[in-house]
């Protein structure tokens, strides 16, 4: 099974939404961060991916048919590389409404993993803190201006970059139609996927161990 799907838009952009939406649409599994809570194993992978060496997409991805959220939409170019027919979806939204999503959710959910007294979550964060906050932010989450910046250079990269006749950018709020469009598949009758919004995220796990971008 090949990648045919490749998310490239960071985390709190709707990436737990598209995911299922994805995976309804018939591209399924949908990998995002969830996966690596399931999959541990995959955290040495990803590590040696950001540090820039070569590792087996193919198998990484065995049973998936898309990818969106962190730790894959750091790395949408090599993924393209090794999956050249694929389509990109760059999640966008509102980027001050994405800082502040990103500040009361995921951002202070991997700094307590990464502080946690258990092992697990604690590796779990550090590598979230590692190949996140500081090596697409600089370690600099409370500078605005600065993490907003990236956020644009980001959004602006993937435009200039993609093949324009594979990319689609793409908002959850706009629901199925450019989706599907996009994607050459009829649009459900069910409503589109909304979901792991800032409310729900902290009543569903309080100050969570670790984070689950989305």
């Amino acid at each position: 099974m090949s990648l045919q799907v490749i998310g490239a838009g960071f985390g709190r952009t709707g990436t737990m939404s598209l995911k299922l939406a994805l995976e309804q649409l018939g591209f399924d599994k949908c990998y995002h961060m969830i996966e690596v809570f399931e999959h541990p194993e995959h955290i040495p992978v990803w590590a040696a991916a950001h540090r820039g060496e070569a590792i087996d997409w193919h198998s990484l991805y065995q049973g998936y048919r898309a990818a969106v959220d962190w730790p894959a939409c750091n790395l949408w170019r090599e993924q393209l590389a090794a999956f050249p027919e694929a389509k990109v979806i760059l999640s966008t939204r509102d980027p001050e409404r994405w800082y502040e999503s990103v500040m009361n959710t995921i951002y202070p959910s991997s700094m307590a993993a990464a502080n946690s007294d258990e092992a697990g979550p604690r590796q779990f964060g550090q590598w979230a803190v590692d190949i996140i906050w500081k090596r697409v932010f600089d370690g600099r989450m409370d500078d605005r201006d600065h993490v907003l910046a990236v956020y644009q250079r980001h959004v602006e990269a993937v435009m200039a970059e993609a093949p324009a006749d594979r990319l689609l950018v793409f908002e959850a709020a706009e629901g199925w139609a450019p989706l599907c469009a996009f994607l050459g598949v009829p649009e459900p009758e069910t409503d589109f996927p909304r979901t792991n919004s800032t409310e729900e995220f902290l009543a569903h796990r309080g100050p969570p161990p670790a984070p689950a971008a989305g």
